[in-house]
């Protein structure tokens, strides 16, 4: 019997779960969260979890909750088997292995569509499934760096500065989710499955987004600009009289800012008398606003400024950021509970449907968990079930 429905969005749909690290577990996240069956394939004979995450860790729960675990060995025969009798009936099929991996198993779409036309492949690498990086292991810190995002983040001469979160893993994860969403819209016209593509040098590039664009148009070189906008001033963190504020004051809202701020001089000077200048003059003009800033708290500037319609806010520990009376109201942290652990609070979906709702259902499964009964449901016997077991099978 298949467990709680955590949403009914996409709970017509079954999800074959070979992922490991971070950004394949975040695509089959974002299914399994919205209600689809999701079955997470793990090595039989242990309970390893990939890489640096201990099973029992906010990390690995985190990313594998609403999932069911089976254990099944894709390298024997029986294995691949059993695989292939759940994929016949699967929609979906998520892997992040290095790109020969699934070939070298027998898994492959081209494989798997040879037996279920429908089905929609997602896979994940560093570098895509060809090209001549295809070989190469990628993961989000040696990315970061390829993909440009080390030398537009940080404060200038500082050197290049890695983001303390994995982006290029989850960008790709949810990238590849939204891809595999895509396909499935698709087979509704055509009926047919395909092979869905995501990489991680690909997720890098395009979350920089305007960075990205402004060299790809006009060949105009981003750099290092710390807590600085790169296009626009004043943008950026402010001391105040007990800490830091962020404030956004660009363009169209600096005559209302100055006027906020009580520093209405700064507007009649000439090297911040147009949008080009100010951008051109920013230190300057960022040490000229913290000799105002600094005499005010940062509670006393918010509501000032808010006031204002000036775009503002405090600079959080994580600690103040679920401790914030909007994020706790928005419910982004869900508690779900663990046979093993007890209740524990996750994080959800960042989004949310009216008609359709999701919500965290299970926590991450013990390895395994599930074998027994998914088995059945491919109509294994429980004698059966136990030879699988005895030949290491499952």
């Amino acid at each position: 019997m298949s467990q709680a429905t955590a949403s009914k969005a996409l709970s017509k749909y079954k999800v074959l779960d070979l992922t490991r690290a971070r950004a394949g577990p975040t695509a089959a996240r974002q299914l399994a969260d919205w209600g689809a069956q999701v079955i997470k394939i793990e090595t039989p004979g242990s309970d390893q979890t990939p890489d640096f995450m201990e099973r029992h860790s906010p990390d690995f729960q985190n990313l594998h909750r609403n999932k069911r675990s089976m254990t099944l060995n894709l390298k024997s025969h029986e294995g691949l088997g059993i695989f292939m009798q759940l994929a016949r009936d699967a929609d979906v099929i998520v892997e992040n292995y290095r790109p020969d991996v699934k070939h070298r198993l027998g898994i492959d779409y081209e494989s798997v569509k040879a037996i279920n036309p429908r089905i929609v492949y997602g896979s994940i690498s560093g570098f895509g499934q060809d090209g001549p990086y295809v070989d190469r292991p990628g993961v989000d810190p040696i990315v970061q760096g390829m993909g440009g995002h080390m030398m537009v983040t940080g404060e200038p001469g500082r050197g290049p500065m890695r983001s303390g979160a994995a982006l290029s893993d989850v960008g790709a994860g949810l990238i590849c989710a939204n891809g595999i969403l895509t396909a499935l819209l698709e087979r509704e016209d055509s009926g047919e499955g395909q092979w869905v593509q995501a990489s991680l040098i690909e997720a890098m590039i395009f979350l920089l987004d305007f960075q990205a664009a402004r060299w790809t148009m006009a060949q105009d070189l981003p750099e290092q600009v710390g807590n600085n906008h790169p296009t626009n001033a004043p943008v950026g963190a402010f001391k105040t009289k007990d800490g830091y504020l962020t404030i956004s004051a660009s363009r169209s809202r600096w005559r209302q800012f100055c006027d906020a701020l009580g520093a209405p001089e700064l507007m009649d000077r000439p090297a911040y008398a147009t949008a080009d200048l100010r951008l051109n003059h920013r230190y300057e003009l960022n040490a000229d606003i913290e000799v105002f800033t600094q005499t005010k708290t940062t509670a006393e500037w918010i509501e000032i400024m808010n006031k204002a319609s000036i775009p503002c806010g405090p600079i959080y520990t994580l600690e103040e950021t679920f401790n914030d009376p909007q994020v706790q109201h928005l419910g982004i942290a869900q508690t779900v509970e663990s046979e093993t652990l007890g209740s524990l609070s996750l994080i959800g979906q960042p989004f949310r449907l009216s008609r359709t709702p999701n919500r965290l259902v299970t926590a991450a499964a013990e390895c395994g968990a599930h074998t027994d009964a998914i088995l059945a449901e491919l109509g294994y016997e429980a004698d059966e079930i136990a030879g699988l077991r005895a030949r290491q099978v499952i």
